[in-house]
């Protein structure tokens, strides 16, 4: 199936929430969210009622979307996150944060998930020294991310950091802003993870 190219504030609006998939904009008064805040399409406002089914196809939905995943890939991860000891949903959320995507743009290096996808797979980041170019490269803890040199001095990555240098760092991990390196401590634990997912959910959705 190919990726989803068209508005993607159409799919905040469609889960009724923010995925935060456009950076600063996600952040001012211009965001979909606050302008239009009901499904797109012709039926976007009359009111529905949402069946069990509905609901865990929604929370499914919504995590696909927050972190960027096509459907095939994200039933892989949640075959793995089954096999794995421990709470499935818990795994499943591990697996997607420890993509390399999402810890380029977790530690600042991008302003939203797709600009992050955009520069791996551009070939502007290395992981533990070696120029890594796929988007869903999964980390491990002591693992070490870190801008390639001639992407330092850039001006689109000199803008990036002063957008995003500021926001707030997950405990997991430990960012330099100044080297442009970014370490995994540890595999966030659940209550580390601040991510609009119902995992749950998403559990009973692929149990039925």
């Amino acid at each position: 199936m190919a990726r989803y190219t068209g508005p993607v504030c159409r799919l905040c609006r469609r889960e009724g929430q923010k995925l935060f998939l456009k950076g600063e904009r996600c952040y001012s008064d211009k965001c979909s969210i606050g302008i239009r805040g009901y499904a797109p399409g012709q039926h976007g406002q009359g009111r529905k009622k949402s069946s069990e089914y509905g609901l865990q196809l929604r929370a499914k939905q919504t995590a696909r979307r927050f972190y960027g995943v096509q459907e095939s890939q994200f039933r892989h991860y949640f075959d793995v996150a089954e096999r794995k000891q421990g709470v499935t949903g818990d795994n499943l959320l591990k697996i997607l944060e420890s993509r390399l995507d999402n810890v380029v743009y977790r530690a600042g290096f991008a302003s939203s998930r797709i600009e992050a996808r955009q520069l791996v797979g551009h070939g502007h980041f290395e992981v533990n020294g070696k120029r890594v170019d796929i988007a869903s490269y999964l980390l491990k803890a002591g693992d070490v991310v870190a801008v390639c040199d001639k992407t330092k001095g850039t001006e689109k990555m000199k803008a990036i950091i002063e957008a995003n240098g500021a926001k707030p760092v997950p405990a997991w991990m430990d960012v330099d802003h100044e080297k442009l390196t970014a370490k995994v401590i540890n595999l966030p634990e659940r209550d580390q993870i601040e991510a609009p997912v119902q995992e749950q959910l998403i559990v009973e959705f692929y149990s039925r």
